[in-house]
């Protein structure tokens, strides 16, 4: 029932259409437009008054030909960039960037699996629970759009984010995520006149630093710091500076015990740092949540819909553990019981991205194949 050619060609045209985080209006109304035309009720939401973007959420309704509980399923709107003016090569079957900018199968290869389902729902009689589609905005600067999604307006209780890689590997766990901040204030002063008057702040949050473990702190544990900034000229001793970093862990009370150790190596720095006569160094730590974790286990109903579906059509699907954040993190938090799909996006990120046009393809049939599974359990 899936139509490949049909599959492929609207692909191509939604990487043809830039849509960086805060400016996926122009894809989202092309979008709204082929759901309205289909005969499905699509409206926006007013996420876009906290995420800055252009245009809130899009939720596309299809009626259910069976009376049971819907499921949704999610892709997100938005790319990373560089993405002005792609050049998308198709070779050997393969989708390919021209090396200038990104290719954006993430995640428009999700948005056109669930495009073709929705044509392919229209064009057939298949037994189905009531599905919702959810298209968020800027899902790569926080997840801003599935966290000020109006989750009034959705009546599904559990689906899928069709946002990974490989598509017979479905994730069922991911990490929570903080950020943190550090800020040292110390004493300006003359670097060549009177060093000794002043206190050295990039000084005393290098030794902050130094203490610490960074890169991965276990098999489920990993803490960065990705930004140090301090200092205007080098003949001043700085009296400010700052860093910026990350902890992930699928083990909440490890990243509690990760802030800690921040905050006692601040203070251990702080308090035992040569004073001036008139001036004492201090420092902060601020911690962030950014998502939460979610472990669905195996025995999850779930999870054996989607192995039951990955029979069906012979693929031999696996479970995984992924250490990165999305969308599922906050649906999941927010009662969205979801699983990650992948649809075959590879080198995400990077100008080397790319796709194969047959992992597309076996992505929408199991998608497909997923929702018949649901219309058979009723």
């Amino acid at each position: 029932m899936i139509d490949p050619d049909r599959l492929a060609l609207e692909f191509q045209t939604l990487l043809n259409i830039e849509s960086p985080s805060k400016k996926e209006g122009k894809l989202a109304y092309y979008v709204a437009t082929i759901f309205e035309a289909l005969g499905y009720k699509c409206f926006f939401d007013r996420s876009s008054e906290n995420t800055g973007s252009e245009v809130g959420n899009l939720i596309v309704k299809i009626p259910g030909t069976l009376p049971s509980n819907p499921i949704f399923f999610c892709a997100h709107l938005d790319t990373v960039g560089p993405c002005e003016n792609p050049k998308i090569i198709f070779d050997k079957g393969i989708y390919r960037s021209d090396g200038k900018t990104i290719l954006g199968a993430d995640d428009k290869s999700g948005i056109a699996v669930l495009i073709e389902i929705g044509k392919v729902l229209k064009e057939n009689v298949i037994p189905h629970p009531p599905i919702e589609f959810i298209f968020t905005t800027c899902e790569e600067i926080g997840l801003l759009g599935a966290k000020y999604l109006d989750y009034n307006l959705i009546d599904a209780k559990e689906g899928f984010v069709l946002d990974s890689e490989n598509p017979v590997e479905v994730i069922n766990a991911a990490p929570a995520s903080y950020q943190f901040e550090i800020e040292v204030k110390g004493k300006s002063a003359h670097a060549g006149l009177e060093p000794e008057k002043g206190i050295n702040a990039i000084h005393i949050l290098s030794q902050i630093l130094a203490g610490l473990s960074f890169g991965r702190i276990d098999e489920e544990t990993t803490m960065n710091v990705g930004i140090i900034k301090g200092g205007n000229y080098v003949n001043i001793v700085p009296d400010y500076a700052s860093s910026k970093g990350e902890m992930r862990s699928h083990s909440e009370e490890k990243l509690l015990n990760l802030q800690n150790l921040i905050q006692n190596q601040l203070d251990k720095v702080i308090s035992s740092y040569p004073k001036t006569e008139d001036a004492l160094p201090s420092g902060k730590v601020k911690f962030e949540k950014i998502f939460k974790a979610f472990n669905i286990s195996l025995d999850d109903p779930l999870c054996k819909v989607v192995q039951k579906a990955g029979e069906k059509i012979g693929l031999n699907i696996t479970f995984k553990r992924r250490e990165g954040g999305s969308d599922a993190n906050v649906f999941n938090e927010n009662g969205l019981k979801c699983l990650i799909l992948g649809t075959g996006m590879q080198k995400v990120h990077t100008t080397e991205e790319f796709i194969r046009l047959r992992d597309l393809i076996i992505t929408a049939n199991f998608v497909l194949e997923i929702i018949k599974i649901k219309g058979e359990m009723v």
